[in-house]
């Protein structure tokens, strides 16, 4: 890919994050409940933000992964991102991150943005399998994973070392037949 890839979708455009984004960026990840299971601690400068796309978007020049802000349609304010990190092209697969600002929690945007998000993993980037880790007591990001198709696998004891401390994760993945199978039955 040369080009960033937009995706739309019925109620939203997601688009490459631009510098003038940071002030979203900022604005959401400076609160507690975004980050409390992210592996950043809560922005306290608008550089930080700055920062984190400038990372975001470099993965994409150096194809190693994409990330991409979601807007909605009626505006062109960052209220979140969506993408892969850790993408294994020897291997067929990514991992899945995502946040969103907490006044959009359970509108079902997020489950919007993954259901197009994982078809373009899959479809564009001949993705086989997307991985997602979370936190065992994130239930939201839980629920979403479930509910957008991943299957959990996996407990994995004091996986990351985040904020000073050891922390366990769930590992949860799709497989690209799984979808497709799933697709198939419902015709």
């Amino acid at each position: 890919m040369k080009t960033f890839p937009m995706i739309e979708t019925e109620r939203l455009i997601l688009r490459q994050l631009r510098p003038e984004d940071s002030v979203d960026l900022y604005n959401y990840f400076s609160k507690d409940e975004v980050t409390e299971f992210y592996d950043l601690d809560s922005f306290t400068e608008l550089q930080q933000a700055e920062s984190l796309i400038r990372i975001f978007n470099d993965r994409f020049i150096t194809q190693q992964g994409i990330r991409w802000g979601i807007t909605l349609k009626t505006e062109d304010s960052v209220i979140g991102t969506c993408g892969f990190h850790n993408w294994s092209k020897k291997h067929f697969k990514a991992e899945i991150g995502y946040e969103l600002s907490p006044e959009y929690w359970g509108s079902g945007i997020m489950t919007e943005v993954l259901r197009e998000v994982i078809n373009f993993g899959h479809k564009e980037l001949e993705l086989n399998r997307i991985e997602a880790f979370t936190y065992p007591d994130n239930i939201k990001s839980r629920k979403l994973l479930e509910k957008s198709g991943f299957s959990e696998e996996g407990y994995l004891k004091k996986y990351y070392y985040v904020k000073q401390r050891f922390v366990d994760a769930v590992i949860f993945s799709i497989i690209k037949e799984e979808v497709t199978n799933d697709e198939r039955s419902k015709n």
